[in-house]
């Protein structure tokens, strides 16, 4: 990863869980930023089923699988620029939140959907 440090991704509750992160999220996770072409701070990724009922998360939270990653954003500019980004790199499952913008792939779930929280 070029843009990332692994530990950007670990769950609260577990240092070094970034590692379960799913090879093909962090690589379209990296490309997206290179399309970008601005900073991605990453709010959450990998999350631990304990930490992910903590949050509120769905029951089959695709951060628990490691197919998931949450970026901050609060400005419309930037939540226009990474949500093309993702789309470029290939995530076809995104969730547009106030404070941050959600991108997965994970493959037992629908594609193509965007939802908001």
């Amino acid at each position: 990863m070029l843009h990332f440090e692994i530990n950007e991704f670990d769950s609260p509750d577990e240092i070094g869980s970034g590692k379960r992160m799913q090879d093909s999220t962090l690589q379209m996770l990296d490309d997206a930023r290179s399309i970008a072409g601005i900073p991605f701070r990453i709010n959450s990724g990998f999350r631990t089923k304990e930490h992910n009922a903590y949050v509120g998360g769905a029951k089959y939270s695709s951060h628990c699988y490691g197919y998931a990653i949450d970026i901050h954003c609060t400005d419309s500019r930037s939540r226009s620029i990474i949500i093309d980004s993702l789309h470029k790199a290939g995530f076809n499952r995104i969730g547009v939140g106030k404070t941050f913008i959600h991108a997965d792939n994970d493959p037992e779930k629908d594609a193509n959907v965007v939802w908001l929280y």
